[in-house]
């Protein structure tokens, strides 16, 4: 068992000396003395101490003033404190206990009283760090258990989003990149650091809708007719469709980007015809994001556009297809934009480790 500090603040010697052999004989008790009550408010304020015997009637700081400014001290709300004093009137008890004092004694000091009073005290003193302590205990673990939970959550929104890359000949790079762009603009957007986890690891979820798309469609090399591209349009829907209602905020997050980032600004765009900022934010950052790698990334269809051309059509459908914010918050950190394309390369097996880098922060 671990020892216990108990300090006395008193401006009387004699008394010091009393309450500091009585305390000699407490077991696993150490005693610390003040005489000055400022010395001791500082003192206690650092080392909150297991119980602090402290007199009413002290020159400059009395005993009631320097609980007063003890209970303002984060970590001191409840340190015990028996207050002792010569004045038994109710008044003075009064005051003292709305200032925080635990406990009792009148001057002259019983000594049997005074032991037993100190020790029941330190009793309590223990048992409020024990449970402390075991709250401590219960937090880390609580933590613990929820950094589990949430590495195995990123890990299903992670092999969800692959699941489209294998019904689509767009690459992991793209999900990397697009993912990476969505986050440069909403930090530049002012959005915290929750929402940016968030955006970041729901944003890949965006065409998971796919997997719902016929082949003969989804996979074709040249242009669509219009009846196939009304069933291309339904991946949106489709990808609402499977990860709305879930538990998971990463999920629901990707129902969301999923549903709107085929959204225009003007309203022109599908599957709700949506404007402007019923579109909801996080679809129209990633409308930016996934356009801007879509034109800028080779397929099989299509060759990539350079980035001059890309960064051109952004900038001419702002207030059109794009939200204005966003697109400026996209162009105006060009270079960012340039250092995500650099480090997500379409080069799927060196990619590997920064794929899996979405299960936790990247």
């Amino acid at each position: 068992m671990s020892r216990q500090r108990v300090q006395v603040i008193d401006d009387n010697a004699i008394n010091l000396a009393l309450f500091q052999a009585l305390l000699g004989k407490l077991p696993d008790c150490d005693a610390v003395v003040f005489a000055d009550a400022h010395a001791g408010l500082a003192w206690a304020q650092a080392q909150r101490p297991d119980l602090i015997v402290l007199d009413y009637m002290m020159p400059g700081l009395d005993g009631v003033q320097l609980l007063q400014a003890l209970r303002q001290t984060p970590g001191c709300e409840d340190l015990p404190v028996l207050m002792i004093t010569a004045d038994a009137d109710k008044d003075t008890r009064y005051r003292a206990l709305d200032a925080g004092a635990t406990d009792f004694l009148t001057k002259p000091v019983d000594r049997v009283e005074f032991s037993a009073r100190a020790r029941n005290l330190l009793a309590l003193s223990r048992a409020r760090r024990a449970l402390l302590h075991h709250a401590d205990r219960l937090a880390a673990e609580v933590r613990e258990a929820t950094a589990e939970l949430r590495l195995r959550e990123l890990e299903t929104v992670l092999r969800l989003s692959r699941a489209a890359e294998f019904r689509d000949p767009e690459t992991g790079a793209h999900i990397l990149r697009m993912a990476h762009y969505a986050q440069l603009i909403g930090r530049h957007l002012g959005l915290n650091g929750d929402d940016l986890d968030l955006l970041l690891h729901a944003a890949p979820l965006h065409d998971i809708g796919k997997v719902g798309i016929p082949d003969h469609i989804l996979l074709k090399p040249g242009k669509l007719t219009p009846e196939e591209f009304e069933v291309m349009k339904q991946h949106a829907r489709h990808g609402y469709d499977i990860l709305k209602d879930s538990s998971s905020a990463y999920l629901r997050a990707g129902a969301d980007i999923a549903h709107g980032h085929h959204e225009k600004f003007d309203g022109s765009g599908y599957p709700q015809g949506l404007a402007g900022e019923a579109i909801p934010l996080f679809s129209r950052i990633v409308a930016v994001a996934d356009v801007f790698d879509a034109l800028t990334s080779q397929r099989p269809y299509k060759p990539a556009w350079p980035l001059d051309r890309a960064q051109a059509f952004i900038r001419e459908a702002s207030g059109q297809h794009f939200d204005p914010a966003c697109v400026d918050a996209f162009l105006g950190d060009w270079p960012g934009v340039l250092a995500i394309r650099e480090r997500f390369a379409d080069d799927d097996a060196a990619l590997a480790p920064q794929l899996a880098g979405l299960l936790g922060k990247v």
